[in-house]
């Protein structure tokens, strides 16, 4: 069987900062640092991904949030190797299991890209993987339960597995009768649409479960043609499309990116879902847009946007029922 062609891009992402930075001829004074923050979180970044940057502008939203820099390796007080608690809600089998009526399963650590803000770059993996055992723990953990109405598959990415494995997954979930949604939390629709084939919808749409997809885009410019068609393609077998994006400082801290950002979002189909603060994970203290300064931004949003087209601005706070409303 041959190698599907989203697969074959993964592969030749750019994982060395040296590539990076003589690829969109950038200042070589970047390298040391960029080599000593990939040291502690690699690099990785799709070609395709990197092609929608601009050359020589060291700061493209695009390249931001991928490109390392020297300020991840400072401690910052308040930033934490697990700012939204997994760790206490992690069960056997790779469940996060936090709110009432769904549970999250880490399908696999990989990702198509490495974003600077990951809030699991420090996540145990090998230990805490639900696709270890062929699904068996975590099958057995949601079947044990019948609160449990929605699975979320979350990582890591999930779409970076093959749909031989992720096929397997969805037919258990569909055997344990109380489900009723399988929700996908994805980048890999955004920086490689072509992972949207006709093998990945025949798993996701073939069952009974309702399939929800929660894309993750931060800034239009990542929004291009080969996007919309991948979300069209997702629509037209009756996948629900939602976007989920974090306020990063220098990415999209302005009103007229999240704007833009909010009516390219509907044009191609999907619904503005969750504005989040920035996660406060070691390493990406720098990206962080300060609490008074995200409602002023969501003031100037609200102001000139339809209330649909409006991300709800939210904070994950451990322990908490659910992500924790920013009063705006």
């Amino acid at each position: 069987m041959s190698t599907p062609q989203w697969q074959r891009e993964w592969q030749s992402s750019i994982t060395d900062p040296a590539t990076l930075i003589d690829t969109l001829g950038l200042d070589p004074a970047l390298l040391e640092p960029a080599h000593q923050a990939a040291r502690l979180f690699t690099l990785r970044v799709p070609q395709a991904y990197l092609a929608r940057m601009r050359p020589g502008d060291p700061h493209d939203p695009l390249l931001r949030q991928v490109l390392p820099l020297g300020t991840e390796t400072e401690d910052t007080p308040g930033f934490t190797d697990d700012p939204v608690g997994d760790g206490a809600s992690l069960h056997a089998g790779g469940v996060i299991h936090k709110y009432h009526g769904r549970a999250l399963l880490i399908a696999t650590g990989a990702c198509a890209i490495n974003c600077r803000y990951c809030f699991r770059r420090h996540f145990p993996y090998a230990e805490a993987n639900a696709s270890t055992g062929q699904w068996r723990e975590a099958l057995a953990y949601l079947r044990a339960d019948p609160s449990i109405e929605e699975v979320i598959l979350s990582g890591g990415d999930p779409l970076s597995l093959n749909d031989r494995r992720l096929s397997q997954l969805a037919e258990g979930l569909a055997a344990i009768p109380h489900l009723r949604r399988l929700r996908i939390h994805s980048r890999l629709p955004v920086v490689l649409p072509n992972r949207v084939d006709e093998a990945l919808l025949d798993w996701l749409t073939g069952h009974h479960l309702q399939p929800v997809m929660v894309i993750h885009a931060n800034h239009p410019n990542e929004l291009g043609e080969d996007v919309a068609e991948a979300m069209q393609r997702l629509a037209d077998r009756g996948v629900r499309l939602f976007n989920q994006a974090v306020l990063l400082r220098g990415v999209n801290d302005h009103a007229d990116t999240l704007a833009g950002l909010s009516e390219r979002l509907f044009t191609i189909g999907v619904q503005p879902y969750y504005l989040h603060l920035l996660d406060r994970v070691e390493g990406a203290a720098h990206f962080e847009v300060y609490e008074t300064e995200a409602t002023t931004l969501m003031r100037q949003i609200t102001a000139r946007l339809p209330g649909y087209l409006l991300p709800r601005l939210v904070r994950e706070v451990p322990g908490e029922p659910a992500k924790v409303p920013i009063p705006v």
